[in-house]
């Protein structure tokens, strides 16, 4: 379509000449004699230019050029001045009161396209950001809501309530950051004196991370032939699939290749009747026992990330468990968590508290945790999700 010009003159030879200059050029070209016909027609004409004569009969183009500016349909399309007044006070009035550009009568045809196709450049480029930024934000807009919708589908596959175990006390603090990530975790009965969890970290943010936790949480599932195996004609009917095992099914069924994605886990299976701890690791951070007579134990037995196609094995190993002894299972959002002046949060600071914190219950453990983590940064936002497991040991069953 042809770009619009718009002449505002009272003189007839004027609008004449720049008429058949703007025409030979190819654009469209509209008249009126005076700034009254041009406000009330304007709305209709909709140009995409304004050559407009400052001195005129009734108002003058200085308040004709004041009006459309307050006009929002018409507020952003560009005003050359015409006129024969050369001062530089003229066309700084001009320019302050909203116009573009202006041009000494009598003009030259070079200097009038130049300047007119100059404005129209512009007007076509600022038109074409705020297309641009308009799309932008319908995209985020849609990103938004799947990022939510994968948010939602995340967290639906966390617990929602605390299995009742009789000599386990069990709390836990999920919290995303501002961009959805790929921590996961779970508690599940495997059989009667029997529960399994882990604790899952996905590489990266977004919908992929989170889709690939979805997928994993499922292969974990208690029912999923890959943490408990039926048996054929030998009670009770199945059998536990140790940690180390479990792990390597995942890494087989998992290469980096397949989603560009890895992801750390450590996943333990506690037997409550006998009090022992059974747990292998994918490189997670290493989760803690706190004993309430002694120093804290890190449990760092395992192998490699999940995905690299069993290059080392995943180490098992086993740990008695005493009553009051804490298990404390995480992601490195706690660890890696920075403040404003750039300092981690660190192992050190993390050990040393929950050191400190041995004596207290599971939730209150965690709520100072928390606590801890939001003074040290002062409030700011997480840089990665953070997940924390706590589980107390009360015993042996009578």
């Amino acid at each position: 379509m042809k770009e619009k010009i718009l002449i505002v003159d009272d003189s007839e030879d004027i609008r004449i000449l720049l008429r058949r200059i703007l025409q030979a050029a190819g654009y469209e070209v509209t008249e009126v004699v005076n700034g009254e016909i041009a406000l009330r027609e304007i709305a209709g004409l909709r140009p995409d230019l304004i050559l407009l004569d400052i001195v005129m009969p009734g108002i003058s183009g200085y308040e004709v050029c004041e009006t459309l500016k307050k006009t929002d349909a018409v507020s952003d399309v560009p005003v050359i001045f015409l006129s024969a007044k050369s001062d530089a006070a003229d066309k700084i009035k001009g320019l302050e009161i909203g116009g573009a550009d202006y041009i000494t009568k009598p003009f030259d045809k070079g200097e009038v396209l130049a300047r007119a196709e100059n404005q129209l450049k512009i007007r076509r480029l600022t038109n074409e950001l705020i297309r641009t930024n308009i799309e932008l934000t319908e995209k985020q807009k849609r990103l938004d809501e799947d990022l939510k919708a994968a948010a939602g589908i995340q967290q639906s596959l966390l617990p929602r309530t605390i299995p009742d175990i009789k000599n386990l006390m069990i709390a836990w603090k999920f919290m995303p950051s501002y961009m959805i990530g790929g921590d996961i975790f779970n508690i599940f009965r495997l059989d009667e004196d029997h529960i399994g969890l882990y604790t899952i970290d996905v590489s990266g943010h977004g919908v992929p991370s989170a889709l690939v936790t979805v997928s994993v949480s499922q292969m974990l599932q208690p029912d999923s032939g890959n943490v408990t195996k039926k048996k054929i004609y030998a009670p009770p009917g199945y059998e536990i699939v140790s940690p180390g095992t479990a792990l390597q099914a995942l890494d087989n069924e998992y290469p980096i290749k397949r989603f560009e994605k890895y992801f750390t886990i450590v996943y333990m299976i506690i037997d409550i009747k006998n009090g022992i701890l059974s747990y292998s690791s994918a490189a997670h951070p290493p989760p803690v026992i706190l004993h309430q007579d002694s120093d804290l134990e890190l449990l760092d037995k395992g192998g490699t990330i999940i995905g690299l196609g069993g290059l080392i094995p995943f180490e098992e190993e086993q740990k008695n468990l005493r009553g009051g002894d804490k298990i404390i299972l995480y992601t490195d959002g706690i660890v890696e968590y920075q403040n404003d002046g750039g300092v981690f949060f660190g192992e050190e600071r993390f050990y040393s508290l929950l050191y400190d914190l041995r004596h207290e219950s599971v939730e209150d453990l965690l709520d100072r945790v928390v606590a801890s983590i939001n003074d040290f940064g002062k409030g700011r936002e997480f840089q990665d999700d953070i997940t924390l497991v706590a589980i107390e040991y009360r015993g042996k069953k009578g």
